[in-house]
């Protein structure tokens, strides 16, 4: 099981693996919260330890730097193609298209600073071991995310997204990651923990509809962008409470 855990924490960050076909990797979705889990201990690390010796907008621009580097920025790309394809007036068929345009668009381009822009200034709101919490509920939520889309959602296109759409619909691998996810969501984050979860279902049920209207479905891009939107929505919950 370690391997394959192994494996998915490759695909989902720069950090190597053996290597692992996409149809392998999609089996083991389940486990997205465990990778969440890691990264938001190596990251809300870092933030807690600088928070003690640097200005708050200066730890979070490095937090959203060492979210940058660990995941390799790539689902913040797919966020700037999610973008692009919605701003397309056209059909679904010049929406799919655009989103695997290999140019980024102005609306993709807007997507990305707003969204930085955003994590940015939430970050800054919160310090110490609460921005250590924050830090670690949000990417467990946010690689739930990801496992909640696949599972209900169906595939726009054939493509990458296409193993873990279909895998995705066996219920007892979102059950798992479910449980996965919700023991230290609700140890740590108590009824915030609870309140960012509300949050993250409620807006990847929204992502998932309007995908499903503009694109006839999900795709990688899709994906990608459900995991940055619902980590900031979390995050901003978070410092709201």
């Amino acid at each position: 099981m370690l391997k394959e855990i192994g494996s998915v924490f490759s695909f989902l960050t720069i950090f190597p693996s053996s290597n692992a076909t996409l149809e392998h990797i999609a089996k083991y979705m389940f486990v997205f919260p465990i990778v969440g889990i890691v990264i938001g201990l190596i990251v809300g690390s870092i933030g807690f330890g600088l928070s003690f010796i640097l200005e708050p907008l200066l730890v979070s621009l490095l937090v959203v730097a060492s979210i940058a580097v660990i995941t390799g920025i790539h689902h913040a790309d797919g966020l700037a193609d999610f973008a692009d394809g919605l701003m397309v007036k056209a059909s679904k068929e010049k929406k799919l298209q655009a989103m695997k345009d290999l140019s980024t668009g102005s609306a993709g381009i807007v997507g990305i600073v707003l969204y930085l822009i955003g994590l940015i200034i939430t970050i800054s709101l919160t310090s110490g071991f609460d921005l250590f919490r924050a830090i670690l509920i949000g990417e467990i939520l946010a690689k739930f995310s990801m496992v909640l889309m696949a599972s209900l959602g169906s595939s726009a296109s054939p493509g990458s997204n296409s193993p873990f759409v279909e895998i995705m619909k066996d219920k007892k691998k979102l059950a798992a990651a479910f449980i996965i996810m919700i023991i230290p969501v609700a140890v740590i984050g108590e009824t915030t923990g609870l309140v960012m979860l509300a949050a993250t279902v409620t807006l990847t049920l929204f992502l998932l509809a309007i995908s499903t209207r503009s694109f006839g479905g999900i795709t990688g891009d899709v994906l990608g962008a459900t995991n940055e939107l619902t980590r900031l929505a979390s995050l901003m919950v978070f410092v709201s409470i």
